[in-house]
């Protein structure tokens, strides 16, 4: 029986092939490989199809997410309110800031931040809200953007996972100060290497992240601040260009498949919750059964690869040890103990979903 791969980056991006070859022959032969008309390009491209007026490419996924919140200048100490079952790199740009991340726990159904829960974890030292708008949904940004506002506190978004994903019509990266947006190979709008961008809703804060990306500078040979190398790259900003013009087919092909997943799953698994006004863009379709790795053993057994996002909750990795020291989090650990994602590529068809769904049934 033919193996059904988790993920095939070479045939996701078959299609795309053609278009790619003479996007890298016009870099290579354009002469100019930083900071060029490629990356310009996409940065308003981008920036209209989020809906943002502004956006910035960086080098990849976490740099935006570090950026962003040095560009607010906070001090050290600082806290900010993360969801305590994300993936660590949210957590990583917090600390390499100086800052102090404190978890807050995810709704058990939607599997990103509870809203109804974010006030109690504020205090007089909280400067922002870190969502992440977690498998391809986003959060409940409505309730949480009244409470920042409340409080006078700072919205950023890990929209990560979240491309082309909306929440009553108003799409990821347009809620926050800043969206944070990775374009990891394996994304839905997923580069051929690292990259990544910061959108966001004024130009002061768009050329913070411009010239600290460029080693702290705006104008060549003037240093304005402490800088970092992170800038997108080029050939990379071409390749995105390309995808990005399928970004909606990538995402309405996904959603097909969830669809399948949700017509033929017996109800012995927990689904990704569907709610009124969210559309959502299922970078990863996870179930969650309380015989996960056996079940993730089972389908092994009959060719079909699972993956496990994510085996380890934040507080848990050795690398957390004296940061995340007491705050424990019930919710996040029972959803990774729990949690397996199911094949949703841009490479499978319907038929491969109904395999992997009736394996599931048998189980």
């Amino acid at each position: 029986m033919q193996l059904i791969e988790y993920e095939n980056l070479g045939k996701v991006n078959t299609s795309f092939f053609d278009e790619y070859r003479s996007a890298f022959n016009d870099t290579l032969t354009s002469g100019w490989y930083i900071l060029g008309s490629q990356v310009k390009e996409f940065e308003q491209s981008y920036a209209r199809y989020c809906g943002s007026p502004y956006c910035a490419g960086v080098a990849n996924g976490l740099d935006a997410l570090v950026l962003s919140l040095k560009a607010l200048g906070l001090a050290p100490g600082d806290e900010v309110i993360v969801p305590s079952n994300t993936y660590i790199a949210t957590i990583l740009a917090i600390v390499q800031n100086g800052l102090q991340p404190i978890l807050a726990e995810p709704s058990l159904s939607t599997y990103n931040i509870d809203a109804t829960k974010l006030e109690e974890k504020i205090t007089a030292k909280t400067k922002v809200i870190l969502v992440v708008h977690l498998y391809g949904k986003l959060c409940d940004m409505e309730t949480i953007t009244a409470l920042a506002r409340k409080h006078q506190l700072h919205v950023i978004e890990d929209c990560a996972q979240a491309h082309g994903a909306h929440y009553n019509n108003k799409i990821a990266g347009s809620w926050g100060v800043f969206g944070a947006h990775s374009f990891y190979p394996s994304k839905n709008l997923g580069a051929l290497g690292d990259a990544g961008a910061v959108t966001c809703q004024d130009d002061a804060m768009r050329q913070k992240i411009a010239v600290l990306r460029n080693y702290g500078s705006a104008i060549k040979y003037n240093n304005e601040v402490v800088g970092y190398n992170s800038r997108l790259d080029e050939l990379q900003a071409a390749f995105l260009l390309v995808k990005l013009r399928r970004l909606d087919e990538i995402n309405a092909h996904k959603r097909k498949l969830a669809a399948i997943y949700r017509q033929v799953l017996k109800d012995d698994f927990i689904l990704p919750v569907e709610e009124p006004g969210y559309f959502d863009v299922y970078h990863i379709f996870n179930v969650r059964h309380p015989k996960r790795d056996a079940l993730k053993q089972y389908l092994l057994s009959k060719n079909i690869q699972t993956e496990i996002h994510y085996p380890i909750p934040p507080n848990e990795q050795k690398a957390m040890q004296g940061i995340l020291d007491g705050q424990i989090s019930p919710i996040a650990k029972e959803i990774h103990q729990t949690t397996l994602s199911l094949p949703i590529s841009f490479c499978h068809t319907a038929s491969d979903i109904s395999r992997v769904a009736e394996a599931m049934n048998k189980f």
